[in-house]
């Protein structure tokens, strides 16, 4: 692989007509604050490995591997929207290649691509909104302790776990995920055109599928996998450099999306606990899909 990445950086006058397809992988779930314990996807995190594998001028076009649950929805917007300037600004092809799961926020970068392909068992789709948190308004009555909240306005608080639910903070909650559900069908419309086929019902209750019923439902082009289908697109002997998206710190430790790593006057203690809790967050996210 950094033999390809390094022939695929030769003027063509040296390296001779060889095709090129760059390939940034984006793996992990989608705005949630940087960590050395961690991958997260954000536009900050990703935008330089973008502008790189787009700006190869000897690229036919750009490959992306997704491997993501979801996350945020802006910062999947926003990842989404800078692929497709960039893929219109250089006039290349976008094949997107689904490995694990591009569900959720995950699936919504998909539909950059010219095309999305996928392994028979990949799960996609969750087309949907989804947010929670805790009630624990009893808990602490039980426990006798006393809730203090002082604000100016009269909407600040809402959803605060150690008060009572109130309905109108629900109603104005699901009018919010709506709005946001709204945009991400747009997403998926606009890009996936005439291919889909399927109801909005079903398409957009936040169900997952497997790739194979993904197929049928318009929201995958074709089962595949990276290098056989681009070998099929461009030759047997197109190049596929990696891209990467992360930075190497001092002795190698990786660097994030805010240049973040675990220095070495973090307590062990503390960093171990917040790494442990990190993982649970992360892992929840996964579990949804089974994985």
């Amino acid at each position: 692989m950094v033999l390809d990445r390094l022939r695929s950086l030769l003027p063509a006058s040296i390296a001779g007509d060889v095709p090129v397809v760059p390939v940034v992988r984006l793996v992990g779930p989608i705005g949630l604050p940087p960590s050395a314990f961690r991958q997260s996807l954000s536009l900050t995190g990703v935008a330089g490995a973008l502008r790189r594998a787009f700006s190869n001028k000897r690229a036919r076009a750009v490959a992306i591997t997704i491997n993501s649950p979801g996350g945020s929805a802006v910062q999947s917007n926003l990842i989404y929207k800078r692929i497709r300037q960039l893929a219109d600004e250089n006039d290349k092809k976008v094949h997107v290649f689904v490995e694990d799961v591009a569900a959720s926020g995950g699936y919504f970068i998909a539909c950059a691509g010219d095309e999305i392909v996928a392994d028979p068992s990949s799960i996609v789709g969750s087309i949907g909104v989804v947010t929670a948190n805790f009630g624990l308004d009893r808990a602490i009555e039980r426990l006798g302790i006393d809730r203090r909240v002082h604000t100016a306005g009269d909407k600040k608080v809402t959803f605060d776990p150690f008060q009572p639910e109130k309905p109108e903070d629900v109603r104005r909650l699901k009018a919010v995920l709506k709005d946001m559900h709204a945009t991400f069908i747009d997403v998926v419309k606009e890009s996936r055109a005439d291919r889909l086929d399927g109801t909005d019902k079903q398409l957009f209750s936040g169900e997952f599928w497997t790739a194979k019923k993904g197929l049928e439902l318009g929201l995958v082009d074709k089962l595949g996998d990276l290098r056989s289908v681009l070998r099929e697109a461009y030759g047997e002997k197109v190049l596929l450099p990696i891209v990467p998206t992360q930075r190497r710190g001092l002795f190698g430790m990786t660097r994030g999306a805010a240049g973040g790593s675990l220095g070495a006057g973090t307590g062990i203690a503390a960093a171990a606990a917040a790494g442990l809790l990190e993982q649970i967050e992360e892992r929840a996210l996964w579990a949804r899909y089974g994985l």
